[in-house]
């Protein structure tokens, strides 16, 4: 659908509404919006605003809406999808401002928060009371909780306390109408019609804009352990994975590594590791628990498991030092990538026993359409993320071959019982790919959706759905 601009008179109501601080109308001070970490992709909206409260965002949607405005939501930005780019130009508001914590409620393990707090400085605050927050994606620094709402994220610790889904209970969120509501309530269980709070996660800002947040608290582990185990050939890691959930211990992380990707690390993050000849995948695995002999235990198993399975050695690590030195190769692997090649990163997930398929599968593809890739991630819930390399792909053959490839690979991953994303979520530049998962019963139910939250469709504009039917 058409979308207006924004007039001299429109924006001066925005002025008035946010003030002259939290607007921003220069180029220069657009740039910042322009653009988040997907790819090199820049679009700038034609006005950004940071409002600080529900009731100005709530006049903010009224003005839009009934001037039929394109409005973007925006965290903070490290998104990997493309949802918060302004792709339709309009307004966009920055949750930069909702940055309190405005209660941790220790009796009943629940904190209430706004979107703009960074996840780490969350984790910190129930930390502080000896409480967990177990959702920790790798951009957990930086990121803001509602945008990991907004794409339902993960996080290495998925695999043992769940996806974030689990933890959100109730949402105050403005919709496309400038109404003001709670999604549910502040309760673990929920019976009480349509669960609106579940279908705010994971709908990347295109039903509502979130500006409170009630999250469950559990209490935390007091011990853990933490192992690295090398492997000669990816699909040995791999298959692993699977295996030692059989044996019955169920890790707090189980992460999947490639030999390039550590290698890129230790030169771009200058980390003490010896990288042994003939190893080419590892994986990283937690265990944590309140007993440190129950631990123990479970590391034996793990261990047996490891051996039966091809596993050449095993690194316990010895000290909280050498702890934070692994995760740190891990968490770093993106951006060591990132610093040494062009490159597009795919997020598959498939069932966890079928990952040594969809491994070699991906590898096989790259050779047909003439890439590299270093493949790394949450291998204990089947969540790998492929990262494909330019390399010395000709410049055509990255912009045509390319895409066929991911495609390919994402035929592939629903093939094996998965989906085409399993934390970045869609956004824009997943879009196209949608059909391979799913029908047009599933997007008109989904465009249904939509416009019973956003009849004009002002809010986030060309995201996640395809806007038009599928060709028969």
């Amino acid at each position: 659908m058409p979308y207006n601009t924004i007039t001299e008179i429109i924006e001066k109501q925005i002025r008035d509404i946010v003030g002259n601080d939290n607007l921003i109308i220069d180029h220069e001070g657009l740039e910042k919006y322009a653009h988040d970490e997907t790819e090199d992709l820049h679009f700038f909206p034609q006005v950004a605003v940071k409002p600080e409260t529900p009731e100005q965002i709530s006049k903010l949607l009224k003005l839009c809406n009934e001037h039929s405005i394109a409005v973007t939501p925006r965290g903070a930005g490290t998104g990997l999808s493309g949802a918060a780019l302004p792709i339709k130009g309009g307004l966009l508001i920055s949750m930069e401002r909702f940055n309190r914590i405005i209660q941790i409620d220790e009796r009943n393990l629940q904190a209430t928060a706004e979107p703009g707090v960074i996840t780490e400085n969350f984790m910190n605050a129930a930390k502080e009371r000896n409480l967990l927050y177990p959702v920790d994606p790798s951009s957990k620094g930086s990121c803001y909780i509602g945008g990991n709402i907004a794409h339902g994220s993960g996080g290495p610790r998925v695999v043992k306390y769940g996806t974030i889904r689990e933890y959100i209970l109730n949402l105050e969120v403005v919709l496309p109408s400038g109404d003001i509501i709670w999604t549910g309530a502040n309760t673990v269980k929920y019976a009480s019609g349509y669960n609106l709070t579940q279908l705010m996660i994971g709908s990347e800002g295109t039903l509502g804009i979130i500006t409170k947040i009630v999250v469950k608290l559990i209490s935390r582990p007091t011990q853990n352990i933490l192992m690295l185990a090398s492997f000669s050939t990816n699909e040995e890691a791999c298959a692993a994975v699977s295996a030692i959930f059989r044996a019955g211990v169920t890790p707090s992380a189980l992460e999947f590594m490639e030999r390039k990707g550590v290698e890129w690390v230790i030169h771009y993050d200058h980390i003490h590791f010896d990288l042994k000849d003939g190893v080419k995948a590892f994986l990283l695995i937690e265990a944590d628990g309140n007993s440190l002999d129950t631990l123990l235990a479970e590391a034996e198993i793990i261990n047996q498991v490891l051996e039966d399975n091809g596993c050449t050695e095993v690194l316990l690590a010895d000290t909280s030092a050498q702890k934070d030195e692994l995760w740190r190769m891990r968490r770093t692997m993106a951006v060591s990538i990132k610093s040494n090649s062009v490159y597009k990163e795919e997020d598959t997930v498939v069932p966890r026993a079928e990952l040594p398929a969809l491994i070699n599968g991906i590898k096989e593809i790259g050779t047909v359409y003439g890439f590299k890739s270093i493949c790394y991630g949450h291998a204990g819930d089947g969540n790998l993320h492929v990262n494909i390399l330019k390399g010395n792909m000709s410049d055509e053959d990255w912009n045509t071959k390319l895409k066929d490839g991911i495609t390919e690979i994402f035929k592939l991953t629903v093939k094996l019982g998965g989906t085409i994303s399993g934390e970045h979520g869609i956004g824009l530049v997943q879009k196209e790919y949608m059909h391979l998962k799913y029908s047009e019963v599933h997007f008109n139910l989904m465009r249904g959706i939509k416009k019973a939250f956003d009849p004009k469709g002002i809010l986030n504009p060309g995201k996640m759905i395809p806007d038009t039917p599928l060709s028969p």
